[in-house]
């Protein structure tokens, strides 16, 4: 296929508009991508020319960039390339458009949290259950501890114990340091 696939860094310019097609859904918004370069005169970085791009997305995609994207965001955009050229009323019009692949906060400008999206309902009716594939562990011979020494909040017995001291949990539910012994010492469990 004889497509331009590009990739597209900038800011959000536009609130997303989200839209339930016939054909499933649908997300558009403005993208502002300014080129910086050095400017030797001034010794310093300086803003360039900004190009516009109409971002589309659709189905899944659509419905996470409403989600997620508000004005101003940084955003990396990859997806086809689409020159349009329109007339209106005596006067020619281009555009740049971007079918997007995929969309994502820009990290070298900021952080972003991940969260999963939920499955459609088609598909979580048709879903198995997750199998269960924790076992209980038998008590009669367990460490003082959790992995990696580290007490498990959930054991009522850890709880009661919760460095392996061998002593019973203060009022902050940390260990009671015994006499002559502080409390940030570290103790050997064996």
């Amino acid at each position: 296929m004889n497509e331009t696939i590009v990739c597209a860094v900038g800011n959000v310019a536009t609130q997303p508009v989200y839209r339930e097609t016939p054909s499933g859904p649908s997300a558009r918004f403005r993208l502002a991508v300014t080129s910086r370069y050095w400017d030797r005169e001034k010794n310093t970085w300086a803003d360039g020319h900004t190009n516009f791009f109409t971002v589309w997305a659709n189905r899944q995609l659509a419905t996470n960039t409403a989600a997620s994207l508000s004005v101003g965001d940084p955003v990396v955009v990859q997806g086809r390339l689409k020159v349009r050229t329109e007339v209106r009323e005596g006067q020619s019009r281009t555009s740049a458009d971007l079918d997007a692949v995929a969309i994502g906060h820009d990290l070298a400008r900021g952080t972003s949290a991940f969260r999963r999206a939920g499955k459609p309902e088609t598909a979580a009716r048709t879903a198995r259950p997750e199998p269960d594939w924790e076992t209980a562990a038998p008590h009669t011979a367990r460490p003082a501890a959790g992995p990696a020494g580290l007490a498990d909040p959930t054991d009522p017995a850890d709880s009661a114990d919760p460095d392996g001291r061998g002593e019973p949990a203060g009022p902050d539910g940390q260990g009671v340091a015994g006499p002559g012994q502080p409390e940030d010492e570290p103790v050997a469990v064996t």
